[in-house]
Formats: C-alpha cells, sequence, structure tokens
C-alpha cells in the first residue's frame, strides 16, 4: 500500500490529498528515509511523522483494506512515540495561552493588574545603588 493512502486509511490525516503534501513538504519518513507519496510500506516498517509540532514515531503491523474506524486503528500501527513530545505541545499551549498579539487594543483590567503585579514584584531600587 502507498504511504500516504496508508496514513489515511490509519486516520492520521483527514484527507489522501493532505496526507501527499506532508509527505512533499518532507514530514513522512520510512525507515529513516524521506518518503515520496508512492513509496509502498509493509509490514514491520517503520514510520517517523512530523505533525502539530510532535514526532509521531511508529510500526505498522498490518496494512488495512481500506480506512479504519478510529477503535480499529491500533490494530494496524504499533505507536512508539516518546511522552516527552506530548508533553512538550502541553507547555507550548500553556505558553501560548497568555500570549498577547500586537494591535489587539489597550490591555484589560485584568492585563493591567497581572503587569502590575509582576513589577510590583521586580525591586528596581536595587539595580541603581
Amino acid at each position: 500500500m502507498r504511504v500516504d493512502k496508508f496514513l489515511w486509511c490509519t486516520r492520521y490525516f483527514k484527507t489522501r490529498n493532505m496526507a501527499a503534501e506532508a509527505i512533499k513538504k518532507g514530514h513522512v519518513s520510512v525507515n529513516g528515509q524521506l518518503a515520496k507519496a508512492s513509496r509502498e510500506v509493509y509490514a514491520t516498517d517503520k514510520i517517523v511523522l512530523r505533525k502539530d509540532q510532535i514526532n509521531y514515531q511508529f510500526t505498522i503491523l498490518d496494512i488495512p483494506q481500506s480506512r479504519v474506524g478510529a477503535k480499529l486503528v491500533d490494530v494496524y500501527r504499533k505507536d512508539t512515540t516518546p511522552d516527552e513530545a506530548f508533553a512538550h505541545l502541553e507547555m507550548l499551549k500553556l505558553s501560548k495561552e497568555y500570549y498577547r498579539a500586537k494591535g489587539e487594543g489597550r490591555p484589560t483590567k485584568k492585563d493591567r493588574r497581572d503587569i502590575d503585579d509582576y513589577t510590583n514584584d521586580i525591586d528596581f531600587d536595587d539595580d541603581f545603588e
């Protein structure tokens, strides 16, 4: 089975075209080599897929006949992605939560209080003695 079709069948991508685009951009490698969309994959192949800032690593156990349900995906692949990758994603989400983009207008009352608390914690007098 083609690697783009396999990624679509195992629900890593919503459409086969999205899978082919990710492969074209170099986000997918099979057995340590960058893959083309037409590359054939077999059982025991190891795939590394970069998606949403996570390097998913998995081993193919079996080839599905067609797109499978979400509950049956684990029958066809063994996920070996390290837990640190998901922890890193959580940290990214937390860091973006408090980011304020330029041009969003004046700070809200809560933003202003947070800024005041931050500046009150820093003792500026020690720097100038």
